[in-house]
């Protein structure tokens, strides 16, 4: 069984703890102390990242005979990137000597991530007074929790409202804003079924309660701040519905900062490039998506007009083949484009249309007027089978994409087909 510091003081950063046990797991160092303040992944909580000695430790795993496994690595936890193509070393230098494995029975000093173990303090600290807001409010039940790296996430029961979500957030603000104490208490289940638990703890035994003055009491295992001023603030980021229920984004303290700074930046940019105010960028923004619309509609009326005269200039100059007039080119131009032209072309009697694009892999296009004895699907399943590629289409037209092979060997292709077709 392995100490747990953080349980009665989530605060402390450094330690000496003894060696217990040293193991070896998928190539992996693994350590076992008899004490330890190092967090372990549990209750949607992760775990703690620092250094024990000369290692640093990259996972922290909660084993089930109770003891807590420290898996480490050799070096310091804030280690630059090592250079991904090294030179070759000369063969008589001597490589760096490995650090030896800890000894059971040797002493370790830990030290913990602070940055990162203060950020988790203040995400679970804030899940706690949040889930209470909407438990006091409006009786949602919090379902689940998880501590991600950029944000955190409650899963409630039911779906909330814009207005009750905004009136939680502000519960759970003033919560904060009055610095309220979060002790740590400990009570036998018989005992905490008697207290007013927001929900039924899922284990047996002694069970660690987390109090926050006045507002929630829940069995929890994880690290907190000591009084709710230092959650700073709880700001809800989105939410969307998630089996049945709801799934609440958040983010607390420094994490709020950031994500506040980001807004900040984004924003400013925005209204240094559209020239308004931040209130009036939604309606900006709707002019401009409605303008664009409109432009594309206008593009796309101006090249079906393009194509139709391109279309003629092609048809005028087809050549005749036994099967057709055939008109085969490449032509700069994109899928729908060579769709269009071939469409317009075909629409006169009498045409095969071999279309193809410029570029490489090569698109084709191929169509055939109304009483034409030619299939052009048909002939799209034989370019791709000469040059690659896929396809598809119907009797009349057909298009492809992938095939590899210049446009001339291509075009070469169709009219050997049409000139054996009768």
């Amino acid at each position: 069984m392995t100490d747990r510091l953080y349980y009665t003081d989530p605060y402390l950063r450094d330690f000496d703890a003894t060696v217990q046990r040293v193991d070896t797991r998928d190539g992996r160092t693994v350590v076992t102390l008899d004490r330890t303040a190092f967090y372990p992944t549990s209750g949607g909580q992760p775990f703690d990242t620092g250094t024990l000695g000369p290692f640093r430790v990259v996972d922290v795993v909660d084993e089930e005979d109770g003891t807590i496994a420290h898996v480490v690595e050799p070096g310091t936890e804030n280690l630059e990137p090592q250079n991904q193509n090294p030179e070759p070393q000369n063969q008589n230098q001597n490589p760096e000597p490995r650090t030896p494995n800890p000894e059971p029975g040797s002493s370790l000093h830990g030290s913990i991530n602070w940055p990162r173990r203060f950020d988790h303090m203040q995400q679970h600290t804030g899940q706690h007074v949040l889930s209470a807001a909407f438990e006091r409010l409006f009786h949602i039940r919090t379902v689940s929790f998880h501590l991600g790296a950029d944000v955190s996430t409650i899963d409630l029961a039911r779906e909330a409202s814009a207005a009750e979500i905004a009136a939680a957030e502000d519960e759970a603000n003033r919560v904060v804003w009055e610095d309220r104490p979060v002790a740590i208490r400990y009570a036998s289940a018989e005992d905490a079924a008697q207290l007013p638990l927001r929900k039924e703890p899922k284990r047996s035994g002694t069970l660690r309660l987390i109090d926050v003055a006045d507002f929630d009491l829940s069995a929890c295992g994880g690290t907190h701040v000591a009084r709710t001023g230092g959650i700073g603030v709880i700001a809800v980021a989105r939410w969307d519905r998630f089996k049945g229920g709801q799934r609440i984004e958040f983010v607390c303290g420094g994490r709020a900062l950031r994500a506040y700074r980001s807004l900040r930046d984004a924003a400013g940019a925005s209204v240094r490039l559209l020239s308004v105010l931040p209130e009036e960028l939604p309606g900006s923004i709707e002019r401009l998506q409605a303008e664009l619309k409109e432009q594309k509609r206008a593009h796309s009326a101006q090249q079906q007009e393009l194509a139709r005269y391109r279309a003629d200039e092609l048809a005028a100059a087809a050549e005749s083949l036994p099967a057709a007039q055939l008109v085969a080119r490449a032509i700069d131009a994109d899928a729908n484009t060579l769709k269009a032209m071939a469409a317009s072309i075909a629409s006169r009697p009498g045409f095969v249309v071999a279309l193809l694009s410029a570029s490489t892999p090569t698109l084709a296009v191929i169509a055939r007027s109304d009483g034409v004895n030619v299939s052009a699907q048909q002939v799209m399943t034989a370019l791709i089978a000469r040059f690659g590629g896929r396809g598809g289409g119907r009797p009349e037209l057909a298009q492809g994409g992938g095939l590899v092979g210049s446009a001339d060997a291509i075009v070469a292709a169709v009219r050997e087909m049409l000139s054996f077709s009768t």
